[in-house]
């Protein structure tokens, strides 16, 4: 067990590596002058102006020798600073991360509380009216946009309860109720795709499972059709269901991004767009990283949980 988790964690430090390449790359292929753009529409902007900031980003050297003092500026967990407020960008990311990771947490326990006993409802009522609702009630939420339900929500809300509050952020601490009230509505537009996706996946795993043989062998020796779903069939068809909820926490980040834009939440979606429209290089470098970093590890434990799900998987 240690030596596999040693080896993923190396494996993991090469793909990050890869990724920080990618981001450090990509964003520089963005069209348009940095420089000019962060400079704005300043009547003072002159040739030296431009080259002072360009020289003071370090801009003015090689892509390579950019990348390597970026890199190893990380190593030791400085991110560099804030083109537009001079603030470490640590500080930028630490500031707005817990808005973000309640948001994604909240709606990824929605997610699973609401899809679990969705799923197994269709898979106990196999062919039936339950089945069917289900099924096309998933298919709809797939279909979906998280954008497009958030935008929906506000209307339906504006309409009907004018007084919800909808737009904005208060910190729990600060005010739990107005919190959650304003949290509602983005939690249930982020987390209806994920709803959608395990509802369907545990479905069809559940359904593989109670096909199986060592199921059909115990209802022929008495066992209760209670026992066989919960106690056999749900924790061996769980397997293929982490394995998606670890692909949908990727989902999920990107689905907030949007969503903190459509209901004015600041979190790091909205940081990281308004970063890149600015070319704040800096800090749009260390929150996509930051966002990498925690997606790579939210598979490592999925690849984990596995072991303790099904101990008959080899670590390989």
């Amino acid at each position: 067990m240690t030596t596999y988790v040693i080896r993923r964690l190396l494996d993991l430090a090469f793909v990050l590596f890869g990724v920080s390449v990618l981001i450090f790359m990509m964003l520089r292929l963005i069209p348009g002058d940095a420089v000019a753009i962060m400079l704005g529409a300043n009547i003072d902007i002159t040739p030296e102006r431009i080259e002072a900031l360009r020289r003071q980003l370090g801009l003015h050297l090689p892509l390579h020798q950019q990348y390597a003092q970026w890199l190893g500026g990380v190593l030791q967990g400085d991110f560099g600073r804030s083109v537009w407020t001079g603030r470490p960008v640590a500080d930028e990311i630490v500031g707005r991360l817990p808005v973000t990771l309640q948001l994604s947490f909240m709606a990824l326990a929605f997610a699973i509380v609401v899809s679990f006993p969705l799923g197994m409802l269709a898979a106990g009522a196999r062919g039936g009216r339950a089945d069917a609702v289900v099924r096309l009630a998933s298919i709809v939420g797939l279909t979906l946009p998280s954008f497009w339900v958030g935008v929906l929500l506000l209307y339906v809300t504006s309409m009907y309860l004018p007084a919800w509050p909808t737009i904005g952020y208060v910190p729990f601490v600060e005010d739990p109720v107005g919190n959650l009230a304003r949290m509602a509505l983005p939690t249930f537009a982020v987390a209806l795709p994920m709803i959608a996706a395990l509802t369907r996946i545990l479905r069809s795993s559940l359904l593989d499972v109670l096909s199986l043989d060592y199921i059909r062998t115990g209802k022929a020796k008495g066992l209760a059709t209670r026992t066989l779903f919960y106690k056999h069939a749900l924790r061996n068809a769980m397997i293929p269901v982490i394995t998606v909820i670890g692909v949908q926490v990727g989902y999920l980040l990107s689905g907030v991004v949007v969503i903190e834009q459509v209901f004015a939440i600041p979190g790091l979606g909205r940081l990281v767009i308004g970063a890149i429209n600015e070319r704040n290089y800096p800090l749009a470098q260390g929150v996509i990283l930051v966002a990498t970093v925690v997606f790579v590890f939210v598979n490592l434990v999925v690849d984990l949980a596995y072991a303790w799900i099904d101990p008959r998987v080899e670590y390989t």
